[in-house]
């Protein structure tokens, strides 16, 4: 079979994230199977116009804005008659690949959110309210597809704007970071630590996990907060100078970028991760956090409760920092909900595999074209 998987960004993108996980390996599963694939993708400052990875091709052309008018007319000139199965992976804007054409073949759009309230965290006031006003607007054409997404959460989300949710199907996260083998014997910090990493954006804030745990300290004095990724930008600058001026710098390590060795090696020493986006399609972090033994407490909020189940796999709270303080007291000094939480987290995570949400997407891609 010939599929073609269309999304802005591949693995060698410089904003490269967990969905250019997810696309890779869906896509070196299918080349793996048999099956013949091409990503159509743009082109960052300095990537080959073609390239060979793991299996499968990727053609890269336009950039951030113009890829969607490139990825059209190359797939009208080259691919209409060549696709058996096209795969759109939709971040924010779509390529509405549904109007190309195609002769023969079967769409799957694959959605991991939609934007909605993030709007008016990372864009000025008039850029923000545009497109959070048209957001539902150019998600109009697209109401009858087929659609795989990751959360309960999304799927919830794109029912509200006109998707039919008998065509929605869930797919299982996946993740890199391999679950550890048992609990017994693991070391975890001598001091109550909390582990956050991620990007300093407006949407993810960080500002929040700060105050909450300043808030904690007062009643856990020996806490202690590791924070890893860069803080170079203006958001990042905000967070710089409120741990200067907190009184508490001195129990907040700033770790910078880290390798995915460190990463884990802190998720399994830290007791607890934490997560207070505004939105997420899943929170992957948290699902990595508790492949080595790490409980997590997130806000309540499309993604995170899903990545966590409150009550069983962790603390899942009210999206303000004296609530989340609150739930690292509570996860921190109730020592047998702790425990028993954390085990269950780490079980869950065994069963959310590349392997399943492979297994999900051809449920609704190429088995189901059979």
């Amino acid at each position: 079979m010939n599929i073609l998987w269309i999304s802005w960004k591949d693995m060698s993108h410089p904003a490269a994230g967990g969905a250019e996980i997810v696309s890779d390996q869906m896509c070196t599963r299918f080349a793996a199977e048999g099956h013949t694939v091409m990503m159509l993708t743009s082109r960052p400052a300095g990537a080959p116009e073609k390239s060979e990875y793991n299996g499968y091709t990727i053609l890269r052309m336009g950039n951030r804005y113009d890829v969607y008018l490139k990825v059209a007319q190359y797939a009208k000139k080259h691919l209409l008659d060549w696709a058996d199965q096209v795969i759109e992976e939709i971040n924010t804007a779509p390529f509405y690949s549904q109007g190309y054409g195609f002769t023969k073949a079967k769409r799957t759009l694959v959605i991991y959110q939609l934007a909605r309230e993030v709007w008016f965290y990372q864009f000025p006031p008039v850029l923000s309210l545009i497109g959070y006003l048209l957001e539902p607007l150019y998600l109009l054409p697209l109401g009858k597809n087929d659609v795989v997404t990751i959360s309960e959460s999304t799927r919830q989300d794109l029912i509200k704007h006109g998707f039919d949710g008998e065509k929605i199907s869930l797919m299982s996260m996946g993740t890199n970071v391999v679950p550890l083998t048992t609990l017994e014997g693991t070391k975890k910090q001598e001091k109550p630590t909390l582990f956050a990493i991620g990007t300093a954006r407006p949407m993810k804030r960080g500002l929040d996990q700060l105050k909450a745990f300043a808030l904690a300290k007062e009643k856990i004095p020996d806490f202690q907060f590791v924070l890893g990724g860069s803080l170079t930008n203006p958001y990042g600058e905000e967070m710089l100078k409120w741990i200067e001026q907190s009184g508490i710098a001195d129990s907040i390590h700033l770790v910078g970028r880290i390798s995915d060795q460190e990463k884990e090696a802190w998720m399994a020493k830290a007791h607890l991760v934490t997560m207070t986006s505004v939105k997420e399609g899943w929170g992957l972090v948290v699902t990595e956090a508790n492949s080595q033994g790490t409980p997590a407490v997130v806000y309540d909020v499309d993604g995170l409760r899903d990545s966590t189940r409150d009550g069983e796999t962790g603390w899942v709270v009210a999206p303000n920092p004296q609530a989340l303080a609150d739930g690292f007291v509570e996860a921190l000094t109730n020592t047998e909900e702790y425990e028993k939480r954390r085990l269950a987290a780490w079980e869950w995570s065994k069963s959310i595999t590349f392997e399943q949400g492979y297994a999900d997407v051809c449920s609704r891609t190429i088995n189901a074209s059979k």
